[in-house]
């Protein structure tokens, strides 16, 4: 790098020969907490406690839906609370049910009717959340 003339110096002042490596250092300081942020959210949220997805359903009548889900738990013993909401031909929530899965098996196939207070043109699985985990899945 060369060096500024006498004019610039007296103008602006000289540069502070510790300030570039301060600066490179605070850099690499926050690279190292991002990259260990991004890791630990990674490994944090990659495997959930529960997890669910919709299989199907069936507008069974003026006054109800069925649906088939699967819920996927980490372990057995976990309790997981699933809701499924149906929806009206103008996209208002017409039924909604909260359902609860049992301890058993780590995955398993669930069946449930949705009361509907009107005829009903689609079911959702918002999802499933259990003990630990708050956001449905």
């Amino acid at each position: 790098m060369s060096r500024p003339t006498p004019d610039l110096q007296d103008r602006y002042g000289a540069a502070s020969r510790v300030r570039r490596p301060l600066l490179v250092a605070g850099v690499v300081a926050l690279a190292v907490v991002g990259v260990a942020w991004a890791l630990w959210a990674g490994v944090a949220h990659s495997r959930p406690e529960v997890s669910s997805q919709l299989v199907g359903y069936q507008v069974v009548g003026q006054h109800a839906a069925t649906a088939r889900f699967t819920v996927a738990r980490r372990d057995g013993d976990v309790r997981a609370s699933c809701l499924l909401r149906a929806y009206a031909v103008d996209h208002s929530v017409v039924g909604e049910l909260p359902v609860p899965v049992a301890s058993g098996a780590p995955t398993r196939s669930v069946v449930a009717t949705v009361r509907t207070e009107r005829r009903a043109t689609a079911v959702e699985l918002v999802g499933c959340s259990a003990p630990g985990q708050e956001e449905r899945r």
